[in-house]
């Protein structure tokens, strides 16, 4: 699998969908993001495996 993956992910505020770039290397990640659209913190969960990419984004608070 390559170091970088394109994942497409929906904004949990505004509903718009955006591309997230995900560093493959490491295999569980949690950081915040801001959504490209509305510019809100998104907490994203990343997990890692073989050759798929699973991102959960949610609220700030969740």
């Amino acid at each position: 699998m390559n170091q970088l993956a394109s994942k497409y992910i929906t904004c949990p505020y505004c509903g718009e969908n955006f591309e997230l770039v995900v560093d493959c290397s490491i295999p569980e990640q949690e950081y915040i993001e801001d959504c490209e659209v509305c510019c809100r913190p998104i907490n994203l969960s990343v997990y890692v495996n073989d050759q798929k990419v699973t991102v959960y984004p949610k609220h700030e608070n969740e």
